[in-house]
């Protein structure tokens, strides 16, 4: 595995902000027996976007079937899929006064359409209980099965968001269950609909990859039709993860964004604390106010 750097530079630090409605935030989740990604998946940002009332759900429980070793999400046997669960985050976007709300996952290969209809139905309840609100969903890579990823799109996403995560080089050390390939055609799939929602992809850099590595996968994203481009940087939840191989000045990631701008993006945001539901809604209407935009 690759040499550890354990010194972070001074522009990966995160101030707590402990204020604003962030009470309400934890006492909602925690009220309706909820997760986030915020939490499970030790995001630096969870505190500032408590703060703002925003917080990303995580659905099917927990626990992850995989074992890619840059998450920090749970490996453990998953639980059977709540049925209630998409109502309680429905009730939690009404009670938070969302206006844009993103649901992710944890990846199901235990369940035959890999949770694919639990989240469909999440989908539809936030959308009977709060038809205003834009929803962005992040999913898995489904196994692969058009079938479920037709599910997903046909609740009706604003946006459909798959992260490829890392460089094609590195899939076997990072996402060993994952494959690249995969990845590419689930996007491509979404992006060929003729109802196609706006379609969202991410990386993390520091984790060994090449320049040249990042600019071949942003062409390849490009190729299948992805809109939306974050970029972040890689921080290792614990010494038994992958380690952090580089931190990345900011000046490498506007650069990142200028050359994803002008492959075609219809939006990006690219910085050392960027995940890929950060500041989703603003991200969504970029696109929107883009060229050509093709949702109504």
């Amino acid at each position: 595995m690759a040499h550890r750097v354990t010194q972070k530079p001074p522009w990966i630090r995160t101030r707590l902000t402990a204020g604003g409605r962030a009470p309400d935030v934890m006492d909602t989740v925690e009220s309706l027996g909820l997760h986030t990604v915020c939490r499970e998946a030790h995001c630096p940002n969870q505190h500032a976007c408590f703060s703002r009332g925003t917080a990303t759900f995580i659905l099917l429980g927990p626990s992850c079937t995989r074992n890619c070793t840059f998450c920090a999400v749970k490996k453990a046997p998953p639980s059977v899929p709540d049925p209630l669960e998409p109502e309680r985050v429905a009730e939690a976007v009404v009670r938070l006064g969302l206006s844009f709300c993103v649901l992710t996952m944890v990846t199901r290969d235990d369940l035959p359409d890999g949770g694919a209809d639990h989240v469909a139905r999440t989908i539809e309840a936030v959308r009977r209980r709060s038809p205003r609100a834009g929803i962005e969903v992040l999913v898995s890579d489904l196994k692969g099965r058009a079938d479920s990823l037709k599910r997903v799109l046909e609740a009706g996403p604003q946006v459909l968001n798959h992260n490829l995560e890392t460089v094609r080089r590195l899939y076997p050390e990072v996402r060993p269950q994952a494959r690249y390939e995969r990845s590419l055609e689930l996007l491509a799939r979404a992006a060929s609909g003729t109802r196609a929602p706006v379609t969202k992809s991410g990386l993390m850099l520091g984790l060994g990859e090449e320049e040249s590595e990042v600019i071949e996968t942003l062409s390849d994203l490009r190729k299948a039709g992805c809109d939306l481009l974050t970029l972040g940087q890689y921080l290792s939840p614990s010494e038994a993860h992958h380690p952090v191989v580089r931190y990345v000045p900011p000046e490498e990631f506007e650069t990142y964004e200028r050359r994803a701008l002008g492959l075609g993006f219809r939006g990006a945001a690219c910085g050392p604390l960027v995940r890929s539901s950060y500041r989703a809604g603003e991200l969504y209407r970029q696109a929107l106010g883009s060229v050509g935009g093709k949702v109504e």
